[in-house]
């Protein structure tokens, strides 16, 4: 059993154990526990303490060694880390366990260490997956994170259910089974989401019996690319950047012509004799996510070696007139390779590529590692976080955090640097300017590729800046805030123009109904006038009690409540088909029709409303997990 555990020291804790029994054999009898009872009293508080020991061991922050094939999210100043492989410092073994822990890291601050500081304690149960080579899909609108394929850690997986982490309440919801049979989990592929469109994207990844349980034969990739509406909960499975099948590349998004293009470069192939190979690093794929289309582009420079399982992230400075994406690290082409511990960017619209780090461009740096992630912080900052160290087994500082600052704009004019929590504005560096032209703020002047450009559209395409302007959030985002969006504010401004015009009318109908009243009266009192209230309305007699809440005022009024109880009125109603508004359909947010079918986003035995984060009857959100289902 001692053995069971890994222990802070088994030798310390089996001489407190022995100390104990000792002590207890040594004493007088206990007239109320037998000696045997004492005795198994004894090795239990021994147990306890060697199952302490061993769970103070591993908690993520204290005991944090390394962390591997995780996934991560960035939303609100915070860093999201979850699932992957892990080894615990103060482990004589160095075993490799499965990360079960999601942390985030406060990137409002900054600790001694240098970098911001981890936190535990967010929800995650039994029913969340705990895999490695998935992806994380921050949705900043919404504030949620979707949790996206990956390979189990340990034992066999499920049928593929999409998980959301709800950023604002800390807790998971199940989005269930997508409705089409062609869409699975898939593991180290390149996924990247783009909130402001409200849509996910994964290319290539693995099939094995670790993404899906009936799963038979050797692995296989995948050449398809996913797209997943976050409005819609629906799926769409539509062929690729080209027909190879690909893995553990990278794809990331940028806002250049009308929709914006995502940009695939790395990882491993299928040739179509079987065999794999490395894609050269200076073959770009670029797919237009308004128009479906797909290019390619060389690219030039100080082409990096082919890697796999690296990371990447891309920012611009604020004219857009250049998007610098950068890379870290990765593994070697063939497997067993040590892997690279360097810096690049590729440059767009020039198609550039810029060795940073180190300057050597033939040197792939002194600590290679793979399997790390990326996140872009504030356009200004990339934070590395973990990796596998195929050289070595030592532990990482800072909990694995490494920070890049993307412009060097500092006084060490360095690219390593501490995190600075106040830094949100990139500044293009001087190695990058010479493949841009311009400034370090902006105003790029080289617009073209030097061995020109692979398509006529794209010359056009990489001229336009694309709508950025985030999306209209699906529920209440800001619980106990006074702020709306702009289409809650157009339509408050609309339903009170109406109601204001259905006031008006229903006072001017309720004044001329007390005149005629008051006529009619006249007309009785006076000795020639003998005709009834029901002549004068075509022989039916409307007569109601105004109450406090009139369907003809639509609110309340204390002094309509006082003469509901003294007074009768005639009372006529204002049918609202008098005050249609006209309506029309409305184009996408960039003019164009939609390229992508809206599919069911659930089996029939999952019940979700039109939208599955609307609100219920009872004002409470409704979270779209089957019915009966026990909530992750």
């Amino acid at each position: 059993i001692i053995t069971a555990f890994p222990p802070l020291s088994q030798l310390a804790v089996i001489q407190i154990c022995i100390g104990k029994l000792k002590l207890i054999s040594s004493q007088a009898p206990n007239p109320e526990m037998s000696q045997a009872a004492a005795r198994l009293r004894a090795v239990v508080a021994c147990l306890l303490l060697l199952v302490g020991s061993s769970l103070q061991q591993r908690d993520p922050v204290q005991n944090f060694c390394r962390r591997w094939g995780h996934q991560t999210a960035v939303v609100d100043d915070k860093l999201y880390i979850d699932g992957g492989f892990m080894t615990f410092s103060g482990d004589s073994s160095h075993q490799n366990v499965s990360n079960t822990f999601f942390i985030y890291h406060d990137l409002s601050t900054v600790a001694s260490e240098g970098m911001p500081p981890p936190h535990t304690g967010l929800s995650k149960n039994a029913s969340i997956p705990n895999v490695n080579g998935g992806v994380f899909w921050p949705d900043t609108v919404n504030k949620r994170i979707y949790l996206f394929g990956g390979e189990q850690n340990e034992g066999k997986p499920e049928d593929f259910r999409l998980y959301s982490y709800d950023v604002l309440n800390d807790h998971w919801d199940s989005f269930g089974y997508p409705k089409s049979d062609n869409i699975m989990s898939l593991s180290y592929g390149a996924g990247v989401s783009v909130p402001n469109r409200g849509q996910a994207y994964y290319y290539g990844g693995y099939m094995n019996s670790k993404t899906a349980p009936d799963w038979e034969g050797s692995q296989a990739a995948t050449s398809n690319l996913l797209i997943y509406d976050m409005d819609k909960n629906s799926w769409s499975n539509t062929t690729g950047l080209d027909d190879s099948r690909r893995a553990e590349g990278v794809m990331v998004y940028i806002p250049a012509g009308d929709g914006g293009f995502l940009v695939y470069f790395g990882g491993v192939r299928q040739k179509q004799d079987g065999k794999w190979e490395g894609q050269p690093m200076d073959e770009i794929s670029l797919y237009d996510v308004t128009s479906g289309r797909r290019y390619k582009q060389k690219a030039t420079g100080t082409i990096p070696q082919i890697r796999r399982k690296f990371c990447a992230g891309v920012t611009w400075v604020e004219d857009q007139s250049s998007y610098n994406i950068y890379l870290y690290g990765g593994m070697g082409e063939k497997d067993g390779s040590l892997g690279f511990d360097d810096v690049y960017v590729l440059s767009i619209p020039t198609f550039t590529w810029v060795k940073l780090f180190p300057k050597d461009s033939k040197d792939p740096g002194s600590n290679p590692h793979h399997s790390m992630s990326c996140n872009i912080v504030n356009t200004a900052q990339m934070i590395v976080h973990g990796g596998f160290f195929p050289e070595h087994d030592d532990c990482e500082l800072a909990w694995g955090i490494h920070n890049l600052d993307l412009g060097k704009n500092n006084e060490e004019q360095a690219f390593w640097l501490r995190y600075i929590p106040s830094k949100e504005k990139y500044q293009v560096p001087p190695e990058v300017l010479s493949a841009t032209g311009g400034e370090s703020s902006g105003g790029a002047t080289n617009k073209k590729p030097s061995n020109g450009w692979s398509h006529s559209d794209l010359e056009t395409l990489m001229t336009r800046v694309a709508d950025t302007s985030p999306r209209e959030p699906t529920r209440n985002v800001n619980p106990g805030g006074n702020k709306l969006g702009t289409g809650p504010i157009v339509g408050i401004a609309i339903g009170s123009a109406v109601f204001v015009a259905l006031v008006a009318i229903g006072v001017w109908i309720i004044v001329r109904r007390r005149r005629r009243s008051r006529e009619i009266a006249t007309v009785l009192s006076s000795p020639q006038g003998h005709m009834s209230v029901a002549d004068q309305s075509q022989g039916t007699a409307y007569q109601s009690s105004l109450g406090p809440w009139s369907a003809g005022t639509t609110y309340y009024s204390p002094q309509l409540d006082q003469q509901s109880r003294s007074h009768s009125f005639y009372h006529t109603t204002v049918p609202m088909s008098n005050f249609r508004v006209p309506c029309e359909g409305k184009p996408d947010e960039f003019g164009n029709p939609t390229t992508i079918p809206e599919l069911p986003g659930q089996d029939d035995h999952v019940e979700l409303s039109a939208d599955p984060r609307a609100d219920n009857e009872d004002g409470q959100f409704e979270s779209p997990h089957k019915r009966g289902e026990e909530h992750p």
